[in-house]
């Protein structure tokens, strides 16, 4: 046991500082497919979760709407995250979701968002976080009738602050204990996110100090999906943002990893539901003009 315990913190202490680089997602709208379009139908903020809650919660995300004149469907390529997201035609836990994935918007409404960081959930769910994947649970279905009583308060509530405590209140009271596997989960997708030179399982295994066994094993428990998945669900992420400003499809490829640019393309196409170039040319008309 002392051996294990000192083998994660020495990984710990390698991997930790990409924590602090990484928060990538925090300045831009990644995984956003055709971000300037949904910007001018739906407002969309974060807002940094409290000391006692950031173990576990990456942030909270609300997205509004008001008076669409016509419905709005936004497409998302996803993250390895878990989510609790609560409006008024759903209030769920949405696992990893690995296809693509879009919502519609109609008329006026609010969603609240809770994105948990990668980890982060386990505590909540009490086993590996893979039975989640690709799965949507009611947050009444799994925490029962006081789970309920949120959905509701939350939804009466006005002001987004307050429904923010609502629901910061209601996870403490769970009970969370903080995990140090899940911190080294955390800190992994992290590094995954932010050094866009990791393009294989056995780099970020070697980086973690790791097997590349054991590290599937970690991921599949905290994360939800295995780490081929995450470093290729960042590097398209990658993709979608440079090729959206225009850059060149085949140094991209080259750059990200991929065998070649067909590869590219078919894994682009399945995850933001366009060619590349049908992306670019989407980019270069919705791209706000700079100016003189």
């Amino acid at each position: 046991m002392a051996r294990i315990i000192s083998g994660i913190m020495f990984s710990m202490a390698a991997i930790v500082p990409h924590l602090r680089e990484a928060r990538l997602v925090e300045t831009r709208q990644r995984g956003w497919v055709n971000p300037y379009a949904g910007l001018k139908a739906f407002d969309f903020a974060r807002h940094a979760p409290s000391p006692e809650i950031s173990a576990y919660v990456e942030h909270f995300w609300i997205v509004t709407w008001t008076d669409l004149a016509e419905p709005y469907e936004q497409r998302i390529v996803s993250h390895p995250t878990v989510n609790m997201t609560i409006a008024r035609n759903f209030h769920r836990i949405a696992g990893v979701i690995k296809g693509g994935f879009s919502y519609t918007m109609r008329g006026s409404g609010r969603v609240l968002g809770t994105r948990f960081r990668p980890g982060g959930f386990r505590p909540f769910l009490g086993g590996p976080v893979s039975q989640l994947t690709g799965r949507f649970v009611e947050i009444g279905a799994m925490y029962g009738a006081a789970g309920a009583t949120l959905v509701e308060r939350v939804l009466a509530e006005p002001d987004t602050r307050a429904a923010i405590a609502l629901t910061e209140t209601f996870l403490l009271s769970l009970g969370p204990e903080q995990d140090p596997l899940a911190e080294e989960a955390a800190a992994l997708v992290a590094m995954a996110e932010s050094d866009v030179s990791v393009t294989r399982v056995d780099e970020l295994a070697a980086r973690s100090g790791r097997s590349v066994r054991t590290l599937q094993r970690l991921f599949r428990d905290y994360v939800g999906v295995g780490p081929k998945w995450v470093i290729r669900r960042f590097r398209l992420h990658e993709a979608a943002e440079r090729v959206y400003q225009g850059l060149d499809l085949a140094t991209l490829a080259a750059e990200l990893g991929y065998t070649d640019q067909a590869h590219l393309t078919r894994d682009f196409t399945a995850a933001v539901g366009m060619p590349p170039a049908a992306y670019a040319r989407l980019g270069s008309r919705a791209r706000p003009s700079r100016p003189p």
